[in-house]
């Protein structure tokens, strides 16, 4: 008998991402911030590829001064929940002061950047209009311009890919926190690239420096890219979540449990008033491009309706470059309001610091897609105007595109 083979010792490899976030970029050229004091607007995704958190690299690496971190909504370790604001308090890394822009002010203050040079910004945004970092970012453009300072921006990619668009452009006097500049619902842009228009169309005299990426291209959808996702908010665990929040965020707007308080949030959608097989039907029905619905009950455990069980649907994309999420969600409260007319409601103010305008009027940027709803008829009378809006859109962010 043959001697047996020896054990063949299988190394554990590094899995190499295909690309290189403005983080790693930096690290490898530190020369770019050397002998600056540095402010860090970051969370939970602020990382290396090799999940190191850009706090405790950018202590440790030779000639940066990090002085401060700065905090967007839920936070530097994003563990508060959303309209849940939060308090200054210390890093325990690195032992430096943290600044909340989510609590007593949205916007850095003279004295939080008394003691910076620099702010860098790395944060990874999930490439819809509603979420709030980057208006965040806009503030720390405007509060850079203002007091003198630098903003770095580490860019990172769009997690929906950068081509495909979806959504409408809000009026001026509907702009919010939740909406600060009039992008589409689905931009298809990098923080990088929206820094750049922000900067251009709000005529900002600031010192403004992308870090770039390497490696991607706008057809990658996150997956593609090789890097982990972090979760960025609570409610926000996977990519599925993020490809539906272009208009699932909608659901905010009205008393409809959007999922919080699930482990599908957004993607479920219900009340405990609502039948799910009818709700799935008359969505079927509109024959969207890149869906299923699926009847389904559920439970909250927190949030709207909580403890309740709640008829609904989840929502199944099997498209994403097709997908309509605007639309798609819009419908989706349409038909729930058309079952149960008595029982739906809109959120009242206020929301996201505004305390007059209704939640879904600054969600949706105008007032019209409620009064449409409202009165009875289908959201898709204005699609034909979205269309345009996308259209102008795509010509209007073509010079600040970086790749």
């Amino acid at each position: 008998m043959s001697a047996p083979r020896p054990i063949r010792r299988v190394s554990a490899r590094r899995t190499r991402a295909a690309v290189r976030p403005g983080l790693d970029q930096l690290l490898a050229r530190a020369k770019l911030v050397r002998g600056l004091r540095l402010g860090l607007i970051a969370n939970p995704t602020a990382v290396t590829a090799d999940l190191v958190h850009a706090a405790a690299a950018l202590h440790r690496a030779r000639g940066v001064r990090l002085t401060a971190l700065f905090g967007p909504e839920h936070g530097v370790w994003a563990d508060a929940q959303d309209l849940v604001e939060v308090e200054d308090t210390r890093d325990p890394v690195t032992g430096r002061p943290v600044f909340s822009l989510y609590g007593r002010t949205r916007v850095p203050t003279a004295a939080m950047l008394s003691g910076v040079d620099a702010l860098v910004f790395d944060v990874q945004d999930v490439g819809a209009r509603y979420y709030t970092f980057v208006s965040t970012m806009l503030h720390a453009l405007e509060a850079c311009a203002a007091h003198g300072k630098a903003l770095i921006v580490l860019d990172r990619p769009n997690p929906l890919g950068g081509d495909a668009l979806d959504g409408n452009l809000p009026l001026p006097e509907y702009l919010s926190f939740v909406g600060l500049h009039p992008i589409l619902a689905r931009h298809g842009m990098t923080v990088g690239e929206l820094a750049l228009m922000f900067r251009a169309e709000r005529n900002l005299d600031v010192d403004l420096r992308i870090v770039r990426m390497r490696g991607w291209t706008r057809s990658m959808f996150f997956e593609d890219t090789g890097l982990p996702w972090i979760v960025p908010s609570p409610n926000m665990p996977t990519m599925d979540t993020a490809f539906v929040y272009p208009g699932a965020c909608l659901v905010e707007g009205t008393n409809l449990s959007e999922g919080r308080g699930t482990t599908r949030p957004f993607e479920l959608v219900g009340a405990p008033w609502l039948d799910p097989w009818a709700l799935a039907r008359e969505l079927t029905r509109e024959r969207l491009p890149g869906v299923r619905f699926r009847p389904a009950f559920f439970t909250p455990t927190f949030h709207k309706h909580a403890g309740r069980p709640c008829g609904g649907v989840q929502v199944h994309v099997t498209d994403r470059n097709r997908f309509p999420a605007f639309l798609c969600y819009l419908l989706l409260i349409h038909h729930a309001r058309r079952q149960a007319p008595p029982k739906f409601a809109w959120r009242d103010p206020p929301y996201e610091y505004e305390y007059v305008k209704r939640p879904i009027d600054i969600l949706c940027g105008t007032p019209d897609v409620r009064r449409t709803i409202d009165e009875g008829h289908s959201p898709r009378r204005l699609a034909h105007r979205w269309r345009r809006e996308q259209q102008a859109f795509r010509r209007r962010r073509a010079p600040y595109l970086l790749y």
